[in-house]
């Protein structure tokens, strides 16, 4: 019998979901409609735990809040419940994608092994994005993240000064993370423009900084850090007014890149974002090629650019393999949410954000995401309870 192999590459937030909706739902029904084809997936991901970063600016901040055990758990636990002949998970990083070949060469993370080929007929794109810091992505094996996490509680009880650069939600929550805690410190966050949090109506920018500032938190904009470089302990911080500042801890929280150094030119946009052909399907620069979350060029960068688009692909995918013998199933277009949504912790009492275009008051931004962090629906994302229902 013919195997049919979907690989799904990356084990964040998309891959995972993206996973457990095709191995539940779509691979079942694919083997109903053509009974002459086996449908496999393989799993590629770069690491043996998943990380739910979204909360690293709590976890960073303290290990008393949130334990680091519930933030990393691991991955083949999570598809326990498939067997062998429909799943397999390759830890290992993707390093090159031959599209003439239908090849994926993965290279061991942890350097215990030779690289190996992973061939595929169908692939999903779901490497996500990696930042500068190992703060908010794992840069190869998750023990990385896990030394600078805790590297950064051990050192903050004892810092006088953090320098915080980068506007954003990463670093705005982290300046009120620290502050909250730690009063006593003396933190600068550098928007590098001329507000906090773009994404966002300039009224709800300023409200962060206000709260911010309340808590001890000096803002700073249109100054940006052009290079470091560490003294002892210490960091010294280039600044683009050609000024420099030595502090006890510099995070850099930035922004990211995507994880698509892999995939053929052609397949990216000028910023190495994956192609998608059109926003509602989800189909990739190629036949047979999908992509999902930050790696994907429709995205915005969103939760809900992952949440959303995870069964619009599968349908699509379903569709795609099933032909004429889908039975009416057709695809579910992606319906991208481009009204202003994002919510923004600053500290564990509240924070400022929006919902579908409308303005959140700070004890709904503690109600909904700065009380955990989401932190319940970590085993859910990793087991694909979140992906039960079709």
């Amino acid at each position: 019998m013919a195997v049919h192999n979907i690989v799904v590459i990356g084990a964040s937030y998309a891959g995972l979901g993206t996973a457990h909706y095709l191995l539940r739902h779509t691979i079942p029904a694919l083997e109903k409609a053509n009974s002459t084809t086996k449908y496999k997936l393989t799993l590629i991901s770069a690491t043996t735990h998943f990380y739910h970063k979204v909360g690293a600016p709590r976890f960073l901040a303290s290990p008393d809040l949130i334990p680091l055990s519930k933030a990393f758990l691991p991955i083949r636990d999570g598809f326990k419940r498939y067997d062998e002949e429909h799943f397999e998970l390759v830890i290992g990083t993707a390093t090159a994608l031959d599209e003439a070949r239908k090849t994926i060469t993965v290279s061991d993370t942890y350097g215990s092994a030779s690289p190996r080929t992973v061939t595929y007929s169908t692939v999903v794109l779901a490497s996500g994005s990696s930042s500068e810091s190992p703060l908010w992505s794992i840069p190869g094996s998750h023990e990385n993240t896990i030394a600078a996490l805790k590297a950064m509680q051990s050192a903050l009880p004892n810092a006088k000064t953090v320098l915080i650069a980068g506007g954003g939600p990463a670093g705005t929550e982290t300046s009120g993370e620290i502050a909250y805690l730690f009063p006593r410190i003396d933190i600068t966050l550098l928007s590098g423009g001329d507000r906090l949090l773009t994404r966002l109506r300039p009224a709800i920018g300023a409200a962060a900084e206000s709260q911010a500032s309340a808590l001890g938190v000096k803002v700073v904009h249109n100054l940006k850090v052009t290079s470091t470089s560490r003294t002892g302990s210490q960091t010294t911080a280039a600044l683009s007014d050609g000024t420099s500042r030595t502090v006890d801890i510099y995070i850099d929280a930035t922004g990211i890149r995507p994880n698509s150094a892999f995939l053929p030119r052609s397949w990216l946009t000028e910023k190495g974002y994956v192609i998608t052909r059109d926003n509602t399907s989800l189909r990739g620069p190629a036949d047979g090629v999908y992509a999902i979350g930050d790696v994907a060029g429709y995205s915005l960068g969103g939760a809900l650019d992952i949440i959303d688009a995870v069964r619009p692909l599968c349908f699509t995918i379903f569709a795609d393999l099933a032909g004429p013998n889908a039975g009416g199933v057709k695809p579910k277009p992606f319906k991208q949410t481009v009204t202003e949504t994002q919510l923004v912790p600053i500290g564990p009492k509240g924070g400022v954000g929006s919902l579908f275009g409308w303005r959140l008051p700070s004890f709904l931004v503690w109600l909904i995401k700065s009380r955990s962090y989401f932190i319940g629906t970590v085993p859910g994302t990793v087991t694909g309870d979140n992906f039960v229902k079709a």
